[in-house]
């Protein structure tokens, strides 16, 4: 297998990660997964935000690591984790990146949920 070549974030891919600066809160239902100040935004080209939550802020009872992987060229190898709740499993609904490229290295130590599947609220202040 040929070694993976990261691609640089410019100005036909941009990529910022910045300060939330807000509250944010993640939420399955009644069911806080995370309560946070500390969020870290990544803007990636033309998709939406993604909020990354420190990892240490995370219910991490409620969360079972998967054999998961995937790969983007811009931020590296994700890893997984199912969110294991009494009534139900998200499978693979949190990704992270354990060694991210240096364009994104803030993102280390932090973790994005799809949206589809949990609740991720940004406080309007």
């Amino acid at each position: 297998m040929a070694a993976r070549q990261p691609k640089i974030p410019g100005p036909d891919h941009p990529i910022t990660v910045e300060k939330t600066g807000r509250r944010v809160v993640v939420r399955v239902g009644e069911t806080v997964l995370a309560d946070t100040t500390g969020a870290l935004t990544l803007q990636e080209a033309n998709y939406p935000a993604v909020q990354y939550v420190p990892l240490a802020d995370i219910d991490s009872k409620l969360l079972t690591p998967t054999d998961t992987q995937t790969y983007c060229p811009y931020k590296g190898d994700a890893s997984y984790y199912t969110i294991s709740l009494p009534d139900r499993e998200l499978t693979d609904a949190v990704w992270f990146y354990k060694e991210p490229y240096d364009s994104v290295a803030e993102i280390a130590g932090h973790a994005a949920f799809y949206t589809d599947r949990v609740e991720v609220v940004v406080d309007s202040k």
